[in-house]
């Protein structure tokens, strides 16, 4: 395939991007408020239901067990069903329990619903994963994750301000703010799962908003790499979701990725309470307010540290670095109780942890086959993930047990040490020939 830029070529992949991209960054907010606002309704919450912070923990780890069990299964469904359909059955359906949220009465019915909400939201990230590769060629995906990750950090910036904001001022009918925040909340995932099926279009061939020269153009060049792709990979598609599931690559990358994720919600879900408890005198909504700041900082990183690792096309140090950088964050942010110090060094910790994003999934992923892919980043996504309980109940269980915001911070400083710590040391490992492709056909290594 030539590496020359055509007229058409431009014009093909801009409107595509344009098409797709910011409702996918549209719909990846939505589903991280959702899955995040559990932190901030915690300000009111945890004394409403007389939760301790054991319970707490509990409460915010329990999605990721569904989560796990059913994240490669819906990913096939995805397949099966349709991208339109799959994605849109959803958002309907985690709109729905998120707005049932707002109504529990006690921790078992907290634990209940936010373990159902794991499960219906499993298989949106690596399905979303899966639905660019329908759309973009190799060489444009890994720019377009990035974008596509950014909707994280932003969920953050909106979400934090938003939700504190419902819980100091809007108690209609009596009740209290937090319940008010999951109800409004889950709203606007269950309306845009309905616009889903009228907007997404599943394949390129589908896609009534392509001329038929555009269309033709990408069914061919996708067509092509994957014919090209085939050729490496002889005889595999029977059997390459067993081979992925099994090689162990995909659980050294998914050790990785659990690893950094203890550090990433474990700040995701409690920062917001250690704000708090930094000063007596802040509203729920100055708290919102000053949590936007890390996370502002962390989108810029992320996006100028991946495009960094573009230019360079090295990915393993890229990865590692951001999250010694964050390591560090978290260590100062815990030896200092001036709110204003604490803050700044958060803003270094999450900029360090969001930048780690671009490099890692562009490395997994060229350690991917084609016909492991599908299922490769599904299993590193859902096994990685299952540090969103370890991570938020063991700083539950710290702070309940010892009292101290700084002990919690360590613990996750120290997971974000230990991640990167295990990318460091991949050259060695036995892990240089691609998932799903024979010894015989093994080049070089890729871990750059």
């Amino acid at each position: 395939m030539s590496n020359a830029t055509t007229p058409l070529e431009k014009q093909v992949t801009k409107k595509v991007t344009r098409r797709i991209v910011p409702f996918l960054i549209l719909l990846y907010v939505i589903a991280f408020i959702d899955r995040a606002n559990l932190g901030y309704a915690a300000l009111d919450m945890n004394e409403a239901l007389s939760l301790t912070s054991q319970m707490f923990g509990i409460a915010s780890g329990i999605f990721f067990i569904s989560y796990f069990m059913l994240e490669v299964p819906s990913n096939v469904m995805l397949e099966k069903f349709g991208a339109r359909k799959w994605i849109a059955r959803i958002l309907v359906t985690w709109g729905i329990v998120v707005a049932l949220t707002g109504f529990v009465q006690s921790a078992a019915q907290l634990y209940i619903l936010r373990f159902l909400l794991g499960g219906l939201e499993a298989g949106f990230f690596p399905g979303i994963i899966l639905y660019l590769t329908y759309w973009f060629r190799a060489k444009e995906r890994a720019k377009t994750i990035a974008m596509f990750m950014t909707a994280i950090a932003v969920s953050y910036i909106i979400g934090a301000p938003l939700s504190t904001w419902i819980m100091d001022n809007i108690h209609w009918a009596g009740m209290d703010g937090w319940r008010w925040m999951f109800i409004l909340e889950g709203i606007p995932a269950v309306i845009l799962g309905v616009f889903t099926l009228f907007y997404l279009t599943d394949r390129p061939e589908q896609a009534k908003w392509l001329t038929s020269e555009e269309k033709n153009w990408l069914t061919t060049e996708l067509k092509k790499e994957k014919e090209e792709n085939a050729k490496a990979e002889p005889g595999l598609k029977q059997h390459s979701h067993k081979q992925t599931l099994t090689n162990p690559r995909v659980w050294y990358l998914a050790l990785i990725y659990f690893t950094f994720n203890i550090g990433l919600y474990g700040i995701g879900f409690w920062l917001p309470q250690i704000l708090k408890s930094l000063s007596d005198v802040l509203t729920n909504t100055q708290v919102g307010l000053l949590t936007t700041i890390p996370y502002i900082a962390g989108a810029i990183a992320m996006n100028i540290w991946s495009r960094r690792s573009d230019r360079s096309g090295e990915r393993r140090i890229h990865a590692a670095i951001p999250l010694i950088v964050g390591s560090v964050g978290l260590f100062a942010s815990g030896m200092t109780s001036n709110p204003l110090i604490s803050i700044a060094m958060m803003a270094v910790a999450v900029s360090g942890m969001y930048s780690f994003y671009g490099p890692f999934w562009s490395l997994a992923t060229q350690f991917l086959s084609t016909s492991a892919a599908a299922v490769g980043i599904a299993a590193i996504n859902s096994i990685g993930n299952l540090s969103g309980f370890a991570g938020p109940y063991a700083i539950g269980a710290i702070y309940e047990t010892t009292g101290s915001v700084s002990l919690a911070l360590f613990f996750l400083s120290g997971a974000l040490l230990l991640a990167s710590v295990f990318l460091f040391a991949m050259r060695k490992n036995q892990l240089n020939q691609p998932v799903g492709q024979p010894a015989e056909l093994a080049g070089e290594s890729v871990a750059k």
